[in-house]
C-alpha cells in the first residue's frame, strides 16, 4: 500500500462529501456510544483493583444458612469472628476487620453525618496502599482503643481546605477528639461500595468493645473483614484454614445461635466488589453492541451502493489493465479512511458522554468515580474502527470486484445491478431490522417491567412525608438510655406541635433506607419444622405516630398509644405477613411472641395488639418481609436484660413526617427544631419518602431509559437503512416502473409494488428478530418483573411498530418512484 494509493482514496472520498460525510457520522455514533460504555466496562469490570497486588487481596466471610444479609449468600462475620480468623488462621499475611459507620462531624464548620469506617490496622497493612501524607494507625494503636483517623483525600481538600498542617491536628467525631495521622492518596476507597453517598471520608481504628467480642452475647454478623494471601497460598487453601476456624467457633457458640450452622469463605475481593454489576454491565455491552452492528450493517451498505454505482468505472480499469488486488486494496483503504476517521470522532463523542453520563449511572455500580478514557479504552476503540473498515469494506469489494466486466461496459452502467448484489443489500437491512427488532422488545419488556413495578402496593402512602436520619453521639451527653430517652421524647412532642404536621414519630427503620435489623423470635404455638430455621423477622422499634405518620394501614387491633410505656404490659404490631405464616387462619390479636435472647426464659412474652399491612422494604419489585413493631420505651424489657448496658435503644433513627405541606417546606423547620434541642446535632438525609422512593426505582428506570435510547438509535439506524435500499432498488428500477407505467399501470400500482418489498423486508427481519429475542430471554429475565420474557404484548407492539416503520420509510422513495415521467424516463435509456 503506498502513498499514492492514499492519496487516490482520499480524492475519491472527497469527491463524494455527502457519502463520506454520512459514512463517518455513522460510525462515529456507533464507535463512540461502544466506546463510552467499554469504559464503563472496563472502569467496573476489567480494571485491577487500585491496590498493589490486588488478586491476593481477598474477603474472609461466614456464610449463614438462611441468613442472607448481602443478597449474595453471604451473612458477614461477628465481632468475635474478627479476632478468631485473624488469631487463628495462618494464610493470611494481613488480616482484619471493618464495619462502615458514620460519625457526627462537629468543630469544622456546619455539623454533619459523615460517612466513615472503622478499620483494623491489620487491615490497613493487608491493603498495602501507602498514605499520601502521615502514616497508618498500627494493629497496637487498635487494640488500645486510641483515637487515631485517617482522612480521605477529598476530606483534606474540601474540609481542611488543603491544609499542609492537618497532620497532628483533631476533629471531633460524635464529640470525641481523634488525631490526624494521616491523608490518603486522592483515589483510595474503601470499603468499595456501591454507590457515591456510601464512599467512606475517614478511617478510625476498629476498637472492638467487649459487648463485640463476648461469644455469650451472641454479637450479630454485623463486621467484615479483609486479607492478604500469603505467596503461594490459593483462596481454596485459605477457606480450609479459615474452615477449621468456623467449626471450633460453632462448638461453643451459645444458645442464642444454636439454630444457625455456617461456613467459611475466602473470596477474591475484586469478585467481591463487581460480582453485584455484572448482570447490569453486560446488558449495556450487549444493547452497545447491538448499535454498532446495525451501524456496520448501514455502513456496509453504502459502501455496496457505492461499489454498484461505480461498477462501470471498476470495469473499464479492470479492461485496462488494473489487477484486482489494486482494486481490492483501494475500496479497503477508502473504508479504513472512513472508519478511522469516524473512530477519532467516535472517541471525541465518547470523552463527552462519558464525562456527562457518569453521573447519571445508577448507584448499583462500584468503582463509579474511576471510569473514563485511558488508553487501553482509546486502543479499543481503534482496534474497533479498524475492524469495522475491514469488515464493512470487504464484501462491498468483492462484490464490485465479481462484475462482469463486459456485461457491464455492454449496458452502459444502465440496469439491474445483479441479482447478487441485491440478495447482499436485502440481507443487510433484514438483519439490521432483527437486531433493531430485538432491542426494541428489550426495551418494551422494561417499560412493562417498569410499568408493574409503579402499580405495586407499597403497604403505605409515601405522599406528603418528610424523612431525616439522625445519630446520637455515643458516650458523652447521651451516655445514658435515660438521657436518650428525654430526647426522643423531647423531639417527638415538638414535631407534633409544629404547623401544619399531621402526625409525627421515630423508628429504626424506614422503608427504602436499607436499615434492617433482622431477630430470632418465638411464636406462640408455632413449632418449627424439622430443619427449618429458627423464626426471624425484621424488627423495628417505634416512638410516636410513626406508623400513622407513613400511613401504614391498620387491619386490625390498634397502634401504639403513650400508655404502651417501660410500666405498662408489653406489646407487639405484626405486619400481615408474619401473622398469615405463624398463626395461619386465625386472629394474629392476643397472640404471643418473644425474643429468643440468650436465655429464653427471661426473655417475657409481648401481647399482638395489631395488624398492620406488609410494607414493601427495599425496591417495589423487592417482596415484603415479615417484620414486627415494638414501642422504644418497652425493648430494654422485651429484651430480657439481653441486650448490653451500652446499647441505647432509640440514639439513632430515622424521623418521619407527615405533613399538609409539601415536605420541602418543612425541611427547614425540620432543622431548626431539631437544633432547639441540641445545638450541634446533624441530620442526614433530609427528603421527602417520595424522593427515597425514587432513589430504589432508580437501577430499573435507568435500564429502561438507557435501552429505550439504544433501542432508538438502532430503530433510526434501520430506518435509514430500509430507505437507502428501497431508495436505491427504485432508483435502478426505473425503466422498468416506466414501461409498466407505460402499458397501463396506476401508479397506486406502483405505490404498492415498492410498499410490498418493504414489507418483506421488514416481515424478514422482523421474523428473525423475534427468533432472536426468544435466544436472549436469559439475558433480560433478571430485570424482568411480573413479566414473562415472551410477553405476547411486547412482542407484537414491537413487530407493530417495526412493520409501520418500514412503510413510512419507503414512503418517499415509493412517491418518488410513482411520480416519474414515463416518457422521460424511458427517453434517457
Amino acid at each position: 500500500m503506498t502513498l499514492l494509493d492514499l492519496r487516490v482514496a482520499i480524492r475519491y472520498l472527497l469527491k463524494s462529501p455527502g457519502f463520506s460525510l454520512t459514512a463517518v457520522l455513522m460510525i462515529a455514533l456507533g464507535i463512540g456510544a461502544t466506546t463510552a460504555i467499554f469504559s464503563v466496562v472496563e472502569g467496573v469490570l476489567l480494571r485491577p483493583l487500585p491496590f498493589p497486588h490486588p488478586e491476593n487481596l481477598v474477603v474472609v466471610t461466614d456464610l449463614v444458612r438462611n441468613l442472607d444479609l448481602h443478597g449474595n449468600g453471604e451473612s458477614g462475620v461477628t465481632g468475635y469472628d474478627v479476632q478468631a480468623y485473624m488469631r487463628d488462621t495462618h494464610s493470611f499475611e494481613g488480616l482484619g476487620g471493618y464495619h462502615q459507620t458514620t460519625y457526627e462531624l462537629s468543630g469544622i464548620g456546619e455539623p454533619a453525618q459523615i460517612n466513615a469506617s472503622r478499620l483494623s490496622g491489620s487491615a490497613l497493612a493487608a491493603l498495602q496502599v501507602q498514605p499520601l501524607m502521615g502514616r497508618f494507625y498500627t494493629q497496637q494503636e487498635d487494640d488500645h482503643n486510641d483515637r487515631f483517623a485517617l482522612i480521605s483525600y477529598s476530606f483534606w481538600r474540601n474540609r481542611l481546605h488543603g491544609d499542609p498542617n492537618a497532620l497532628g491536628s483533631r476533629i471531633l467525631l460524635d464529640r470525641r477528639p481523634y488525631v490526624v495521622v494521616g491523608v490518603m492518596p486522592r483515589n483510595f476507597e474503601f470499603p468499595m461500595l456501591p454507590g457515591r453517598l456510601n464512599h467512606s471520608e475517614l478511617w478510625v481504628p476498629l476498637s472492638l468493645k467487649p459487648t463485640d467480642v463476648d461469644i455469650d452475647q451472641g454479637s450479630g454478623w454485623g463486621f467484615e473483614m479483609v486479607g492478604r494471601l500469603k505467596p503461594g497460598i490459593t483462596a481454596a487453601q485459605a477457606q480450609n484454614d479459615a474452615q477449621g476456624v468456623a467449626e471450633e467457633t460453632m462448638r461453643i457458640h451459645p444458645p442464642s445461635i444454636q439454630g444457625f450452622s455456617w461456613t467459611a469463605a475466602v473470596r477474591p475481593l475484586h469478585e467481591e466488589t463487581v460480582e453485584r454489576a455484572r448482570p447490569l454491565v453486560r446488558t449495556l455491552f450487549f444493547a452497545v453492541f447491538v448499535v454498532m452492528l446495525i451501524a456496520c450493517a448501514n455502513l456496509a451498505g453504502l459502501l455496496l451502493v457505492r461499489a454498484i454505482r461505480r461498477r462501470r468505472e471498476i470495469a473499464v480499469r479492470r479492461a485496462l489493465g488494473a489487477p484486482a488486488s489494486r482494486l481490492l486494496r483501494q475500496s479497503i483503504l477508502e473504508s479504513l479512511l472512513l472508519s478511522l476517521t469516524g473512530g477519532l470522532l467516535g472517541l471525541v463523542l465518547a470523552s463527552n458522554l462519558v464525562r456527562i453520563g457518569v453521573s447519571w449511572l445508577p448507584e448499583t455500580l462500584p468503582r463509579v468515580n474511576e471510569i473514563g478514557l485511558d488508553t487501553r479504552v482509546a486502543v479499543f476503540a481503534l482496534l474497533l474502527a479498524v475492524m469495522t473498515g475491514l469488515a464493512c469494506g470487504l464484501a462491498p469489494a468483492f462484490a464490485a470486484l465479481r462484475t462482469s466486466v463486459n456485461d457491464t461496459l455492454k449496458e452502459g452502467g444502465r440496469g439491474s445491478a445483479g441479482g447478487g448484489h441485491a440478495r447482499l443489500r436485502s440481507a443487510l437491512v433484514v438483519g439490521e431490522i432483527a437486531i433493531a427488532m430485538m432491542l426494541l422488545v428489550a426495551c418494551g419488556l422494561l417499560l412493562r417491567s417498569f410499568d408493574q413495578m409503579r402499580k405495586v402496593d407499597l403497604g403505605f402512602h409515601p405522599d406528603h412525608i418528610l424523612t431525616a436520619y439522625y445519630a446520637l453521639p455515643e458516650h458523652q451527653l447521651y451516655g445514658t438510655q435515660a438521657v436518650v430517652s428525654r430526647f426522643c421524647e423531647e423531639l417527638v412532642r415538638r414535631m407534633q406541635q409544629l404547623p401544619g404536621v399531621k402526625f409525627a414519630g421515630l423508628a429504626s427503620f424506614l422503608p427504602y433506607t436499607g436499615a434492617y435489623y433482622h431477630s430470632v423470635f418465638v411464636a406462640e404455638g408455632y413449632d418449627s419444622p424439622l430443619g427449618v430455621k429458627q423464626p426471624m423477622a425484621n424488627e423495628v422499634e417505634v416512638q410516636g405516630d410513626s406508623l400513622q405518620a407513613l400511613g401504614v394501614p391498620l387491619l386490625a387491633g390498634r397502634f401504639f398509644t403513650p400508655a404502651d410505656n417501660a410500666d405498662s404490659p408489653l406489646v407487639v404490631i405484626v405486619n400481615r405477613k408474619l401473622a398469615t405464616h405463624y398463626w395461619p387462619g386465625a386472629d394474629p390479636l392476643g397472640k404471643r411472641i418473644r425474643l429468643d435472647s440468650v436465655d429464653t426464659h427471661k426473655a417475657p412474652w409481648m401481647t399482638v395488639v395489631g395488624e398492620v399491612a406488609d410494607v414493601n422494604d427495599g425496591a417495589p419489585d423487592a417482596p415484603s418481609m415479615e417484620q414486627f413493631y415494638l414501642p422504644v420505651e418497652q425493648v430494654a424489657k422485651a429484651d430480657g436484660g439481653w441486650s448490653a448496658s451500652d446499647i441505647l435503644s432509640g440514639n439513632w433513627g430515622y424521623i418521619a413526617l407527615r405533613t399538609e405541606m409539601q415536605p420541602a417546606e418543612m425541611a427547614n423547620l425540620l432543622t431548626t427544631t431539631v437544633r432547639s434541642i441540641d445545638q450541634q446535632l446533624a441530620l442526614d438525609q433530609v427528603q421527602s419518602m417520595e424522593q427515597a422512593l425514587s432513589g430504589s426505582e432508580a437501577p430499573r428506570r435507568f435500564n429502561t431509559a438507557l435501552i429505550s435510547a439504544f433501542a432508538s438509535a438502532a430503530l433510526l439506524l434501520a430506518a435509514l437503512g430500509i430507505y437507502s435500499v428501497i431508495a436505491f432498488s427504485a432508483a435502478l428500477r426505473t425503466q422498468e416502473m416506466a414501461i409498466r407505467m407505460a402499458l397501463g399501470s396506476q401508479r397506486s400500482g406502483i405505490l404498492n409494488l415498492v410498499f410490498v418489498s418493504a414489507a418483506r423486508l421488514a416481515l424478514a427481519g422482523c421474523t428473525l428478530g423475534l427468533l432472536g429475542a426468544w435466544g436472549v430471554s436469559r439475558l433480560l429475565r433478571p430485570f424482568l418483573f411480573r413479566v414473562s420474557p415472551f410477553d405476547p404484548l411486547a412482542l407484537g407492539l414491537a413487530a407493530i411498530f417495526v412493520l409501520a416503520l418500514a412503510l413510512v420509510a419507503s414512503l418517499l422513495p415509493a412517491r418518488r418512484a410513482a411520480s416519474i415521467d414515463p416518457m422521460l424516463a424511458l427517453r434517457a435509456e
